[in-house]
């Protein structure tokens, strides 16, 4: 066994000198960052995807009609559409203004009237208490600063409203993609990972203070593809941070990645040899907000 550690100071740290504070993250810069990540390639081909997660979400919170309805980060409207068609009055929002335009004409071929508006997730161009649900699926989660993300959310709704979020768990599939890429492009020092969204704990830390209830329940979406090499081609051509990170990288790096990614996906695959079908774990959450007399 080693010696306990004596007073004397490390040669590397004067004694009784503070250790600098870490400095915050520089929210505005990454936020940029992001904003050119989603930007990128197409999300829209990969988000369409995903529309049986806003359907789930949509019943989760319990829409009805002519409630009034936001979905935050929207990408290209999974959320949007299926409040839409369930007669909310719905405002669909997102950073990206290519997105919104994806959402805007898959609601016109649909015959649906909703509002698009480019916003910041962490700076809501609404009223307090503007809405009676917000939604969110694999949205929120990515913002930088969770906890304004989450402030805002709360804000925009009205005491008794609803706040339904689709993230992704930092156990499934997505969530150790995430890890993947990061072992060759790591995230922004000083951010939380957007999987925390995915657990039920960090949803109590950043809501909890003015939640009336927080429900919980982790669901299983499955990505269907040709094979392993289909996925990664298809998320390499278009999911913004996949994309990102293969275009951040030298030849021998993107070789490498692809290995890992490929090595992830035929663990993953439940489809046998010709096709592939990943179940990826995610947390779909229901928010309620108190009421004012409840608060004060």
């Amino acid at each position: 066994m080693s010696e306990p550690s004596t007073s004397t100071p490390s040669p590397r740290q004067p004694p009784d000198v503070p250790m600098p504070a870490a400095s915050p993250p520089d929210y505005a810069a990454i936020k940029q960052r992001q904003q050119a990540t989603w930007a990128s390639g197409d999300f829209a081909i990969i988000g369409v995807t995903l529309q049986i997660v806003g359907e789930s979400l949509a019943e989760a919170a319990d829409i009805r009609a002519n409630e009034r309805v936001i979905d935050i980060a929207a990408g290209n409207g999974n959320a949007t559409l299926a409040a839409a068609r369930r007669f909310a009055r719905v405002t669909s929002t997102d950073y990206v203004p290519a997105l919104l335009e994806k959402g805007r004409a898959r609601a016109a071929a649909e015959g649906l009237d909703i509002a698009f508006r480019e916003a910041d997730a962490e700076a809501l161009p609404f009223h307090d208490a503007s809405f009676d649900v917000a939604l969110s699926t694999f949205g929120v989660m990515f913002t930088p600063d969770h906890a304004r993300c989450a402030a805002e959310m709360m804000r925009v709704v009205r005491g008794g409203g609803r706040i339904g979020v689709a993230s992704w768990t930092p156990s499934g599939f997505i969530g150790q993609m995430f890890k993947t890429v990061g072992r060759y492009v790591p995230p922004p020092a000083g951010l939380v990972s957007p999987a925390m969204w995915g657990t039920e704990d960090y949803l109590r830390q950043l809501f909890g203070a003015q939640a009336a209830s927080i429900r919980a329940q982790p669901r299983i979406f499955h990505f269907r593809y040709a094979s392993p090499a289909h996925m990664i081609q298809v998320f390499r051509d278009y999911y913004g941070p996949v994309f990102k990170a293969f275009g951040a990288l030298d030849p021998a790096g993107q070789q490498a990645l692809e290995q890992d990614l490929t090595a992830l996906l035929e663990r993953s695959n439940i489809a046998g040899d010709n096709s592939l079908v990943v179940p990826a774990e995610y947390l779909e959450a229901v928010i309620i907000k108190r009421t004012p007399d409840v608060l004060h």
